[in-house]
């Protein structure tokens, strides 16, 4: 159950294109739980917003998924899950499915997920599994059932690029508190054997979890909103490890553009994956933290289409479609 040694780890990553994408959720959905339930998982608009994607020159997407909509419908939601991935794999995306997070909102409900509070930014996200699961390990046999059964059944599918264990392990003021929960989903996934190479991306300043999420990834991922020289130096402190590097989230528009950033990913081949796509209900164009009823920012914070498909900023689009060839 060890992680990957360094050769076979560069070896995957030599075999892969430079790697570019997205931090993918339909623009109908407004949370994990409203994507991935029956009654409103939206093939026709994942098919069609993966296709601009794609149209971008995008070859992967990064994808959260949640315990409740397992837990409550463990076949259908596999079943959704690959009509997902062949939607994906048919316009040439291989998607990292995300397993845990710990921002934004607590206590998640199986069934009819909120409005979008106007102007508010992911005002209807959701923890997964919330605080009561991180911190209560009689919660965790059902979490490893829904990590092992997700690993096993997608494991040796080539249409799945990675597996992103645990977004953001500790936000939401968690802190280490969340840090047994993290070694627990590294050793369920490592038990069945994937394929696919797992990580956990680095985020924050907590040595503990940074030293733990690095030496336990196969591929060393990261979270980067800041400027293109602050960028770099962050790439250049994580090579020490020796393996391929990956940034699973950047773009904050005034501090982390598309202009400045791309060219960085790009020259260090780096695989970068913006956070959003497609303006949508988790209204990620205003800024964290934005009030109720904010306006309309004129430089949007994350995202780069309008929902139909055109781009908020021309230029970007051009340069993704340049720099990906």
């Amino acid at each position: 159950m060890n992680r990957w040694d360094a050769d076979r780890a560069n070896k995957w990553y030599s075999d892969q294109p430079w790697l570019v994408g997205c931090n993918f959720i339909p623009s109908t959905a407004i949370n994990q739980l409203e994507m991935w339930q029956a009654d409103t998982f939206d093939l026709p608009t994942i098919e069609r917003e993966l296709a601009w994607a794609a149209g971008l020159g995008m070859n992967t997407a990064r994808v959260y998924l949640h315990d409740l909509a397992w837990l409550q419908d463990e076949t259908g939601f596999k079943s959704r899950m690959d009509a997902f991935l062949d939607a994906a794999s048919a316009r040439g995306v291989r998607p990292m499915f995300v397993f845990f997070d710990d921002c934004w909102n607590d206590n998640p409900r199986i069934g009819v997920q909120p409005a979008p509070v106007p102007g508010v930014h992911n005002s209807g996200w959701l923890n997964s599994p919330g605080t009561r699961g991180v911190t209560n390990p009689s919660e965790w046999a059902r979490l490893e059932r829904y990590v092992k059964d997700i690993v096993d059944s997608f494991g040796h599918d080539a249409r799945v690029l990675m597996w992103d264990l645990y977004n953001e392990p500790g936000n939401r003021k968690l802190e280490e508190r969340s840090l047994p929960l993290l070694c627990k989903a590294f050793e369920w996934a490592r038990e069945i054997k994937p394929e696919q190479p797992l990580s956990a991306g680095i985020w924050c300043e907590n040595v503990i979890f940074n030293t733990f999420q690095a030496e336990a990834s196969d591929v060393v991922t990261f979270h980067n909103y800041n400027d293109a020289a602050a960028l770099a130096a962050h790439i250049a402190r994580l090579r020490v490890h020796g393996r391929p590097i990956i940034c699973t989230e950047w773009l904050r528009r005034e501090h982390s553009e598309v202009a400045a950033c791309l060219p960085v990913f790009r020259k260090e081949r780096v695989g970068c994956l913006n956070w959003g796509l497609v303006s949508g209900k988790t209204q990620t164009i205003y800024p964290w933290g934005s009030p109720e009823n904010a306006p309309e920012p004129k430089r949007w914070f994350h995202d780069l289409l309008k929902k139909d498909g055109s781009p908020h900023d021309v230029e970007e689009v051009r340069l993704f479609r340049e720099m990906t060839g």
